[in-house]
């Protein structure tokens, strides 16, 4: 084999090798459950008067502000509340404003004295 030959073939493994590292994480934040589920759609309002601490729930609304960070506001027609979300569970390339509505699946993040309550959010989705 020539020298250009093998120059070649390792530059196309070497594309080939970067274009699966590339698409391996890309292929893995498409993939997502959306079967049927035991966690609770409920409201805002639901949530927020019933929620235990650790508690599982999906809401479907809109996310109404970012607050700094990984903290945002969601409302629905029942009312408002805090969450928090990682980048990470946004879905790619799908951009997302107050008018967007979405679904949000998280775990209630609520301290003993009930000042605090935010969820913390698993899932993110436009919604059906």
């Amino acid at each position: 084999m020539t020298h250009n030959k093998t120059k070649t073939l390792k530059k196309t493994a070497l594309a080939l090798g970067a274009a699966l590292a590339l698409a391996l994480p890309l292929s893995a934040a498409w993939a997502q459950y959306v079967g049927p589920s035991t966690v609770p759609a409920m409201n805002v309002k639901q949530l927020l008067d019933t929620g235990k601490d650790d508690q599982h729930a999906t809401l479907r609304g809109f996310i109404v502000s970012h607050d700094g960070g990984e903290h945002y506001t969601f409302a629905d027609d029942t009312g408002r509340m805090k969450i928090e979300i990682d980048a990470k569970h946004f879905p790619p390339g799908v951009k997302i404003d107050d008018k967007v509505r979405v679904e949000i699946t998280g775990e209630l993040d609520k301290d003993r004295f009930g000042k605090k309550i935010e969820l913390d959010v698993k899932r993110l989705s436009l919604a059906p």
